[in-house]
């Protein structure tokens, strides 16, 4: 067994398809119409072939209060794997991107948390 897809609730594909790819780094990997919505994906640049990350409307009356009550309590709706939690973070500061966390060194791990202007927190770790 082996995680092929995992979402996020996003408020409008497009901007978060430019958010994803534009700044975060990821590519493009399915955009297939789904009646007004799209079923629209992206990947790693260094792992083409794994894991897609849907980016799912939050159309579904459900989801919005559950993104509002996670974002409220600091509650990333993701987490991404860097190498290096201060570089990356100096990387997309300097491209706009607003931090709710800082890097933090916790031990073995560091971590810092964005908001991907879509309605999630993401946050982003490596290993030391």
């Amino acid at each position: 067994m082996r995680i092929n897809l995992a979402n996020v609730f996003v408020d409008d594909q497009a901007k978060a398809l430019r958010f994803y790819t534009e700044v975060l780094g990821f590519a493009e990997k399915e955009d297939v119409p789904v009646g007004k919505d799209r079923w629209l994906t992206v990947v790693s640049l260094e792992h083409a072939d794994g894991p897609e990350l849907l980016l799912e409307p939050d159309g579904h009356p459900a989801v919005r209060p559950f993104k509002k009550a996670l974002t409220n309590d600091g509650i990333p709706a993701a987490q991404f794997t860097v190498d290096d939690v201060w570089a990356e973070y100096q990387r997309l500061t300097a491209l706009g991107v607003r931090f709710t966390q800082e890097p933090l060194d916790m031990g073995p791990v560091s971590t810092a948390v964005l908001d991907d202007t879509c309605g999630n927190l993401i946050q982003i770790a490596a290993r030391h």
